[in-house]
């Protein structure tokens, strides 16, 4: 198989939650060899679960997805099945050690001399309370990349912020700009877009600073305010504003230049969405739906005396959707040029015919969650065949590699920190 683009490229991984891991699990899709520096002493919630020992009681009355485990059982070590770090668990390595302590720090420092990228999306002021810093860091190896991912920058008035997807997407407009235009915003349910954007995004920045360091031999710290990354997603809005004064608020499933909307299909719960933009689109969404007669309709004539009248062009919709059923009216669209898609649930999409005959789905098997289907990678290469390479790391599953044949640890020095408490594979049992 072809050499991969990271390979003989080591990440020092120290994120939390999603945006941070699903950058570098992008990375180590790329084959950079990435390396996670976990600690048993501290559990980070929404990481690895959302604490390390849950009952089957919490498990059964909060279903969630952060307790969403395997046939809902913790089994042995409950940190290990969780679905959402499994999601982008894969193809990375981990070790254990307490950057709390002098021992942990000298640990680290080891690493650190010999890898290339950190990366961090820590709460304000974690890394400085640690010592790991960009200043600090670049002592042990001087053309070191140090990637932070701060919520909203490491200045300025809101530098010291905490913030998951859902407040930082608040904060910067979008949850206004979501929903219908007659309800408020605590009916908007949670979305996490700017997680998965922000882990693509921190990803493209981490191989700039690679290329410039290979042009120039020069290290350097990339900072990666997630808010700042997220808002050039909202420029149709901040535009209106800025040109027009004009706050453009929520829309529902209207858009400001076409005809667009979501349709009721045959059976429970069911829906088309449908977008028409040009002439020929509406006459064949006219010719599938057998009426023609609405192409010669003068209330919808253009484009724009059908966003005129869309309530009226939407009712005509709804009358010939409701009687079809959502995947054959999606593929009668389609075959005609009409842009239209079906809103699928987790099970439509994982049974998806499409996404079968290209293999998207990959199986994998992690000792302690068994064989499972999961998402794979984003991109296909010609000339770098790649597949998933390793399953969901395991907690501490590759401390002995890591203290011992990367870093040098002896037989008796392993043993004294495992007895310290760096290094293992569980969470203390009294650990909250």
């Amino acid at each position: 198989m072809a050499r991969l683009p990271l390979e003989g490229v080591r990440i020092v991984d120290l994120t939390v939650v999603w945006v941070g891991p699903y950058c570098t699990m992008l990375l180590a899709d790329w084959g950079a060899e990435v390396i996670r520096v976990e600690t048993r002493q501290v559990f980070q919630p929404s990481t690895r679960g959302y604490v390390p020992y849950p009952s089957k009681e919490l498990m059964r009355s909060q279903r969630t997805w952060s307790l969403a485990l395997p046939n809902w059982e913790p089994g042995r070590r409950p940190w290990n099945r969780t679905p959402l770090f499994n999601s982008h668990g894969r193809n990375k390595l981990s070790f254990t050690v307490d950057l709390r302590r002098p021992e942990g720090q000298e640990v680290f420092h080891r690493l650190v001399a010999i890898s290339d990228v950190l990366i961090e999306n820590n709460a304000p002021d974690t890394m400085e309370k640690l010592g790991v810093t960009y200043e600090n860091l670049r002592r042990y190896n001087p053309t070191l990349i140090v990637v932070r991912m701060p919520a909203y920058g490491l200045s300025g008035p809101y530098a010291t912020y905490r913030a998951f997807g859902s407040q930082l997407e608040s904060v910067v407009g979008h949850t206004s700009l979501r929903g219908y235009p007659d309800t408020d915003p605590s009916l908007r349910g949670d979305v996490f877009t700017a997680d998965a954007v922000g882990g693509i995004l921190a990803a493209l920045a981490t191989l700039s600073a690679l290329r410039h360091r290979r042009r120039t031999g020069q290290g350097q710290q990339i900072e990666f305010p997630q808010a700042e990354a997220f808002l050039p997603f909202l420029t149709p809005a901040f535009l209106d504003y800025l040109l027009n004064g004009r706050v453009q608020g929520s829309l529902g499933n209207r858009h400001p230049s076409a005809v667009r909307g979501c349709y009721p299909c045959l059976g429970t719960d069911r829906w088309l969405v449908v977008s028409i933009y040009t002439d020929e689109q509406f006459q064949a969404l006219c010719r599938v739906m057998g009426r023609p007669d609405l192409s010669h309709d003068p209330r919808f004539a253009d484009s724009l005396s059908r966003r005129k009248n869309q309530d009226a062009l939407d009712k005509e919709i709804t009358r010939w959707t409701r009687t079809q059923e959502a995947y054959q009216a999606f593929r009668r669209l389609q075959d005609a040029g009409v842009p239209a898609g079906v809103v699928a649930n987790e099970a439509d999409v994982f049974s998806d015919p499409h996404l079968g005959v290209r293999c998207y789905f990959e199986p994998l098997t992690q000792e302690d969650t068994g064989t499972h289907y999961y998402p794979g990678l984003l991109w296909k290469a010609r000339n770098t065949p790649n597949r998933l390479r390793l399953p969901p790391v395991r907690l501490g599953e590759h401390n002995r590699w890591v203290y011992q044949d990367l870093l040098g640890y002896d037989q008796e020095e392993y043993k004294a920190l495992e007895a310290l408490g760096h290094i293992g594979e569980d969470y203390p049992p009294d650990l909250r």
